[in-house]
């Protein structure tokens, strides 16, 4: 189940890679050889690629190359628009970028998503419960028909085979909803931010969660490749992998 989050922040990237003149490059390499044992997918948040120009596309693409054939490549970039531009930024990321998944917000309607789904073989995940604190202003507001705008989003989603190239994501912030999400959508993926420093349960997740397909990608950025001071940084990662691996294996 485990997701690794590569969200290479300048902030947190080692000096050791800074001097290369692709250290985000350089650093996700490094991040993927050390965990791609453990992990099942990676999840890249393009934003921290967009914020260096040229340079920053050009290291994403790299790095979605350097992701093992047999892990999932999740784009972070939370797309969704009118139909014609909807569809420039499906043929970029699936076409061009090669990445299997994408994450798309949903609440300009279906239409705008369509593009997205208009790729069979690829994954769309669709925003729902997310893990920020900000999630209660919109996603939990009750609607006329008695629904949460996030309750209504899933099922808005959720239609016939639908589970077969939709996620949704629910955050790992929200234990006490995935009872309920799993009566939404019992046969869908989710993909669930929020394990780590945000604090999620992950217990909890699991247990309420899963379905017969386990059905979880728990994604964990900074719990993993955001060593403790005076830890080094190739047995942090490694080793948290294999933590995160071991204990979700165990709630499984």
């Amino acid at each position: 189940m485990l997701c690794v989050g590569l969200d290479p922040d300048v902030k947190w990237i080692p000096k050791s890679f800074h001097d290369s003149g692709e250290s985000l490059y350089q650093f996700c390499q490094n991040i993927i050889e050390l965990t791609h044992k453990h992990a099942i997918a990676y999840k890249i948040n393009v934003a921290f690629f967009e914020a260096h120009g040229p340079s920053g596309w050009s290291q994403l693409e790299r790095v979605v190359k350097s992701i093992p054939d047999d892990c999932l490549i999740i784009a972070d970039a939370k797309r969704a628009d009118i139909g014609n531009t909807s569809r420039l930024y499906a043929e970029y990321y699936f076409r061009r970028l090669n990445a299997d998944a994408v994450t798309l917000h949903p609440y300009m309607g279906r239409d705008s998503l369509q593009p997205f789904l208009d790729f069979k073989d690829k994954w769309s995940i669709v925003l729902a419960l997310t893990s920020n604190e900000g999630s209660n202003d919109l996603e939990k507001l009750k609607l006329q028909n008695g629904n949460l705008v996030y309750e209504q989003t899933m099922k808005l989603f959720s239609y016939e085979n639908s589970h077969e190239q939709i996620m949704f994501v629910c955050g790992a912030t929200h234990p006490e909803s995935f009872q309920n999400i799993r009566s939404i959508c019992p046969d869908h993926f989710l993909l669930v931010p929020g394990v780590g420093a945000q604090g999620g349960d992950l217990a909890g997740i699991i247990q309420h969660g899963k379905n017969k397909a386990g059905g979880l990608l728990i994604n964990v950025s900074r719990g993993i490749c955001v060593p403790e001071e005076n830890h080094a940084f190739e047995d942090w990662v490694s080793r948290k992998a294999k933590e995160y691996r071991s204990q979700m294996a165990y709630y499984l």
